[in-house]
């Protein structure tokens, strides 16, 4: 018996990939954001694809916006990119 993979969308694309595939962005309760590699933080996550161009496409779409349903200062999406750099490399 094969052990079935949990599938997400990526809220920057929107395909759907194995959740291994995928960087989650975790939004906390103090409305704090940072990305949790492991995906067992508690908190609001959203998936990312491991490349630039989906969280520049999530920011364009509002689509992290809308996952955590509050509006994300460019701060904060700078910082989540640097995050992101150093994962993806």
């Amino acid at each position: 018996m094969t052990k079935k993979n949990p599938m997400r969308m990526c809220v920057g694309c929107h395909e759907m990939r194995e959740k291994r595939n995928l960087i989650r962005v975790l939004k906390m309760q103090d409305n704090t954001f940072c990305i949790d590699p492991a995906g067992r933080k508690n908190g609001r996550g959203a998936y990312l694809c491991k490349n630039l161009d989906c969280l520049e496409l999530a920011v364009k779409n509002h689509g992290l916006e809308r996952s955590f349903k509050m509006s994300i200062p460019k701060e904060i999406v700078a910082e989540l990119a640097e995050e992101m750099k150093t994962i993806a490399e």
